[in-house]
């Protein structure tokens, strides 16, 4: 295991899992990655001063406090956040609904720290920032927080809806500033109605890796697959808020989350020897998700994996190489891991590593230890499996293939039992009738809660860690 650490950011560790040891000819390496960071004064520490105004040369757009603008330059911020708050015509259905997004959008405008440079924006078929406005960031402090939840009295619904407009329009706030960690809060309540989903997908793949997004659904109008998909793209957390009196719990947690980073822009770097290839690299831990497809060449046998932001967590990867096949009593070094940052243009050579880790092959005769897989990755082999069972249960039930839905979601049932994976089996048992959780034996039931069953499927890809 090693560590880095400087005096402003967390400190990483990176601890390895697995079964180093293949029969003779074996080529499948797999491992657990666990990656820690911890003790970012920060995340735990008081409030961010706001700038005082004259303390910092304040840059084109900046918001000043002496004449109803905030003190201090959003260039200078050390993070960024944009909520955006879906205003279209459904938000009016009930009523009730626009006004508990206003209340949620001001618990987390009350839960940005002093020295963030935040802002609002109001989507439908475009996207309008209510504050601080004209494509600026203000520095939040009591002043602008004041100010920012009087101009959410200007949130009213009317018009469609254009995800991907919303997200330019953060995209575009966030270039104002030099802040490096860059987060947005997205909620929307319906489809995207007003955009092709090619045009979400293009805004989508633009806007990886510049930020860091969270997407809520609130109600049962909304898509599964859009709001996980955005909330995937932008290594986010995505969630059903089904009663709209919840969105001020959830504001505020997410908030919270997003105050809590101090580090940005990581990435896991891997290094493979020659003849070796990498079969997928996930992470497995809060949530599965798949970083396969998003490896950015970093020189020879080397890749970036983008991880995103991080606070004080832990999170798991897995990992899987193929390596030469070899004779029994060799061995080799399979991949090297290490969490980096990427260096500004123009800026010195490279960083230490935050944190490496090696991951070994080795061969032997030996059939009862080469057979032997490590707890860990026998874990989140099954948490993954559990997610993709749920995925094509739903999917098969909704197409209305009943004996495909109930062989799925019963291996799911059995998954989820098998791992200690408690909050997916409540949602499971709200969708299928239980008759043998061992066995996986299940009946579908005749009639599903809507919001049941968009919060599985929602909640699909949330996993427990390993029991120690």
């Amino acid at each position: 295991m090693a560590h880095f650490s400087t005096p402003d950011a967390p400190r990483f560790s990176v601890e390895v899992y697995q079964n180093e040891y293949l029969p003779e000819g074996g080529r499948e390496v797999n491992a657990i990655i666990t990656v820690t960071s911890a003790g970012g004064g920060a995340a735990a520490g008081p409030p961010i001063p706001a700038p005082v105004h004259g303390g910092f040369e304040d840059a084109p757009g900046a918001y000043d406090s002496a004449s109803g603008r905030s003190g201090g330059s959003p260039h200078a911020a050390r993070a960024a956040v944009v909520i955006m708050v879906d205003c279209s015509g459904s938000m009016d259905y009930p009523p009730t609904k626009m006004r508990h997004a206003r209340e949620a959008t001001a618990a987390a405008i009350d839960t940005v720290r002093d020295g963030v440079a935040f802002s609002v924006v109001a989507g439908t078929h475009k996207a309008v920032e209510i504050f601080p406005g004209d494509g600026r960031l203000a520095i939040a402090d009591p002043l602008t927080r004041a100010q920012a939840k009087e101009a959410l009295r200007s949130l009213s619904p009317g018009g469609g809806t254009a995800i991907g407009t919303w997200l330019l329009q953060a995209d575009l706030l966030f270039d104002s500033t030099d802040a490096a960690i860059r987060h947005g809060i997205l909620l929307t309540d319906g489809r995207n109605e007003h955009e092709e989903p090619q045009r979400l997908r293009a805004v989508l793949d633009a806007c990886a890796g510049r930020f860091t997004c969270d997407a809520r659904g609130v109600g049962t109008d909304w898509e599964v697959e859009e709001v996980t998909g955005i909330a995937a793209a932008l290594l986010g957390t995505a969630d059903i808020v089904a009663d709209p009196a919840g969105l001020a719990a959830d504001f505020t947690r997410m908030m919270e989350t997003a105050m809590g980073k101090e580090v940005a822009d990581v990435s896991l770097r891997l290094w493979t020897p020659k003849g070796a290839e990498v079969a997928y690299v996930k992470q497995v831990a809060p949530t599965v998700e798949d970083l396969t497809a998003r490896r950015v060449e970093a020189g020879p046998r080397v890749g970036d994996y983008p991880t995103g932001s991080w606070g004080d967590e832990s999170r798991d990867y897995h990992l899987c190489v193929r390596v030469p096949a070899a004779e029994v009593g060799q061995e080799m070094l399979a991949a090297r891991i290490s969490l980096v940052q990427p260096v500004p243009d123009g800026v010195g050579s490279p960083p230490s590593p935050l944190a490496q880790g090696l991951v070994r092959a080795v061969w032997t005769d030996d059939l009862v230890v080469s057979t032997a897989m490590n707890p860990q990755v026998a874990h989140y082999t099954g948490q993954a499996e559990l997610a993709q069972a749920i995925k094509q249960g739903m999917n098969a039930r909704k197409s209305g293939d009943a004996e495909q839905a109930t062989a799925k979601l019963g291996r799911a049932v059995q998954l989820a039992a098998a791992s200690g994976n408690e909050d997916t089996a409540k949602l499971l048992a709200k969708v299928v009738d239980v008759l043998d959780v061992a066995a996986g034996t299940v009946r579908l039931k005749a009639k599903v809660a809507e919001a049941d069953e968009m919060t599985l499927e929602t909640r699909s890809t949330k996993t427990v860690r390993v029991k120690k």
